[in-house]
């Protein structure tokens, strides 16, 4: 599993961080959203269907 930001239409607005369960621990916010310590992520795509810009994407292999 990995969790893919578009650079391009990111705006670093931190919402993905907010809404996540275990925001902290896997997103970080410094004018772009970067996923991190996936290990934690539950899969449950609430960062990808709250993100206003849909800049978002849950892969599942």
């Amino acid at each position: 599993m990995r969790i893919e930001v578009d650079q391009k239409k990111c705006t670093g607005c931190g919402l993905c961080r907010e809404v996540c369960p275990k925001g902290a621990k896997i997103w970080d916010v410094n004018k772009k959203a970067k996923a991190k310590n996936l290990e934690f992520c539950h899969v449950c795509t609430i960062c990808a269907s709250k993100c206003p810009e849909r800049a978002i994407r849950v892969v599942r292999e």
